[in-house]
């Protein structure tokens, strides 16, 4: 009986003990969880915030530093800076063109037209050569540089629109958000890179410049030229030219923005547009990232 009521009261006295620990432990246990409700929340939002901050993409203005003149008859598709003057490629059938432009007075110092059955597109600069794309006829061209003699022509399926030089290849568009990479010998291709803003496809992607190792896109039908790395697809950064032309010339028959070119040994950047009856050298400008 002793045993008994000795063994009962041994298991409220555990029990009593139990029940005081546990009590005494909760204030304990609470704060313990709430801290790492707060350290998971803060990690969180930290993750979030350098997600966020990754995923924001540079934006950027301009400031005008020259103005020069361009024929407003030029229904400019392709433009490039070589050797102290510009290169042209004019569009449009029977009115397409290539032609070589002084930069301080927009004199055409060289030009040939294009046969009237091909339309003008891209234009780019490599190997002592110049290559230039037609729109439709899936047919590409390849002069001497110097006298603009045809040294041959090339092949290519789909649209030609923009093209550059990078690293021994030719990067090609053809108005939707993939770039094609050629090799300039054969024309093969060699890659596709697919374009992305915000993860989402820019289409449109129109005359293109290599500029510090980026490429510099018109975006057609719009004031804007993306910034692309040739290497990932990824749109860096945005440069809003919106009311470039309105400061300078009030003209009706101007098209939209295209034509980039780039003076590497002088760190100049050159834009116009379809039928625009002036050139800028511009400097870009980083917005703050807000």
């Amino acid at each position: 009986m002793r045993m008994t009521q000795f063994i009962h009261s041994s298991r409220k006295v555990s029990s009593h003990i139990s029940a005081s620990t546990s009590v005494s432990l909760k204030p304990l246990l609470v704060l313990i969880c709430l801290l790492c409700l707060y350290f998971s929340a803060a990690s969180a939002d930290t993750l979030a915030s350098e997600n966020e901050s990754a995923n924001k993409i540079q934006q950027y203005s301009y400031e005008v530093v020259n103005v020069y003149p361009h024929d407003p008859a030029a229904f400019t598709q392709g433009l490039i800076f070589k050797d102290g003057h510009l290169y042209e490629s004019t569009g449009l059938n029977g009115h397409s063109s290539l032609r070589k432009v002084e930069l301080e007075t927009g004199k055409v110092l060289q030009k040939i037209d294009i046969d009237r059955k091909f339309f003008a597109e891209g234009l780019a600069s490599g190997n002592g050569q110049l290559f230039q794309l037609s729109w439709r006829a899936r047919t590409g061209f390849v002069y001497n540089t110097e006298t603009f003699a045809l040294e041959r022509t090339f092949k290519y399926p789909g649209q030609g629109w923009g093209l550059a030089f990078y690293k021994d290849q030719l990067i090609m568009s053809d108005g939707t958000s993939i770039l094609r990479f050629l090799d300039p010998v054969d024309f093969k291709e060699i890659k596709k890179l697919a374009v992305s803003i915000d993860g989402k496809p820019l289409k449109r992607l129109n005359e293109l410049e290599m500029v510090k190792g980026k490429i510099f896109a018109n975006v057609w039908l719009t004031d804007r030229i993306a910034i692309i790395s040739p290497e990932s697809g990824r749109v860096d950064g945005i440069v809003n030219l919106a009311g470039l032309l309105d400061q300078y010339a009030t003209v009706s028959k101007a098209e939209v923005l295209n034509g980039i070119a780039y003076d590497a040994a002088d760190d100049r950047l050159f834009v116009t547009g379809k039928n625009w009856p002036k050139l800028f050298e511009i400097k870009i400008i980083a917005d703050d990232l807000k």
